[in-house]
């Protein structure tokens, strides 16, 4: 197959959907690989590594579009983007759907074979191609709510882990999967008082086993998030519900209890956030103030590290990639039925369940097109 690779778009992104190790992967099972000049540079991989690997280095975008019959990405593609979508191409990216209908109805109308990384899941139901992002996020929400809280940036000036004689800053972190469990271990080790809050007791009691009084667990409802976020320093929202739209838990009234110079972190911002304030950001210009309280709802927030990222991200998405490669998409999700998770477009129409119910619009089942 034709794999190519072009450099993101997206505003302050640096990552790479693929490394020259993995371009190297790609041809020694047979298959040609594309990559834009300068793809590879945010993530600190020049050309000449992607070239000593094999790969053809091309001069635009453009070239790399039109050679792939896959094309493997990190984000979502932009609107500048829509116009290298053609039918049966195989894109294979981040797409976060459930907050972008016009991207899904793009994706239909040009019958692009739409493979997301956030929606595929594995037998145990775990979500490997989220996982790392959702570590570098989850750790990274504390890294920059402690910066924000500085008063130089607007902040209340508190600093998380106190010293001797002043209180810790309050950490509340809405959910408990892997964005909010990474969070929860950064925020310990940096000694902040820790408080986590989700409706799964089997994550909270994994929680409470490996931390115990250092942390306080509690069960999510409207009132628990209302009640606790009122003296927090810190809120990181970590909520997700694979292909659907956050949950709104935060609600804006909420912001009025909430010490001036507070800030909230919401990671769940590509899946339409779950802060009822949240709007979309970008590293450029990432926080906004409402009623006195700072929020950062960075979309691409692991693009801040793309070194870690990128490396982070292709350990994973590598091992699908390589099966689409060698067998074709439909081959390929016969063979290894977890795949069908990820395809959310094909054949112009939406194979997503969550993302249909999201827009209302019609559901088609994968296994029965291919």
């Amino acid at each position: 197959m034709k794999v190519g690779c072009v450099k993101e778009v997206k505003n302050q992104e640096y990552r790479v959907g693929i490394t020259p190790d993995n371009a190297k992967e790609y041809i020694s099972q047979g298959n040609e690989v594309y990559i834009e000049k300068d793809a590879g540079l945010g993530s600190g991989f020049s050309n000449e590594e992607y070239a000593e690997a094999g790969a053809v280095v091309l001069a635009t975008a453009k070239e790399v579009w039109d050679a792939g019959e896959m094309i493997v990405k990190v984000k979502e593609p932009q609107e500048e983007e829509y116009g290298f979508l053609r039918e049966g191409l195989i894109l294979y990216t981040y797409f976060h759907l459930a907050a972008d209908r016009k991207l899904t109805e793009v994706l239909m109308e040009r019958k692009v074979k739409s493979v997301a990384y956030e929606t595929l899941t594995e037998e145990d139901g775990s979500l490997p191609l989220l996982k790392p992002m959702s570590e570098i996020a989850g750790r990274l929400s504390v890294q920059e709510g402690a910066k924000y809280l500085e008063k130089t940036f607007g902040g209340s000036g508190v600093l998380l882990s106190g010293v001797p004689g002043t209180k810790k800053a309050k950490i509340v972190i809405l959910g408990a999967g892997n964005v909010g469990m990474n969070a929860c271990k950064i925020a310990v080790g940096i000694g902040a008082d820790v408080t986590i809050l989700d409706t799964n007791l089997n994550k909270l009691t994994q929680l409470d086993n490996r931390y115990g009084e250092r942390i306080q667990t509690l069960v999510s409802s409207d009132s628990v998030i209302e009640s606790e976020v009122k003296d927090a320093d810190l809120v990181i929202g970590s909520v997700l519900i694979p292909g659907k739209q956050a949950p709104k838990l935060f609600k804006r009234r909420y912001l009025s209890t909430m010490r001036p110079g507070s800030v909230v972190v919401d990671v769940a911002v590509d899946q339409g956030g779950c802060f009822e304030t949240t709007r979309a950001t970008s590293h450029e210009d990432p926080i906004y103030m409402v009623d006195g309280i700072i929020h950062y709802c960075v979309g691409n927030m692991p693009g801040a590290v793309p070194r870690t990222s990128t490396v982070a991200l292709t350990n994973y998405t590598l091992r699908y990639g390589m099966q689409i490669a060698k067998y074709g998409l439909e081959e390929a999700c016969r063979k290894n039925p977890v795949i069908y998770s990820a395809v959310n477009t094909y054949g112009g129409e939406c194979t997503c369940a969550n993302v249909a119910v999201g827009f209302d619009m019609k559901y088609t089942e994968v296994q029965s097109m291919m």
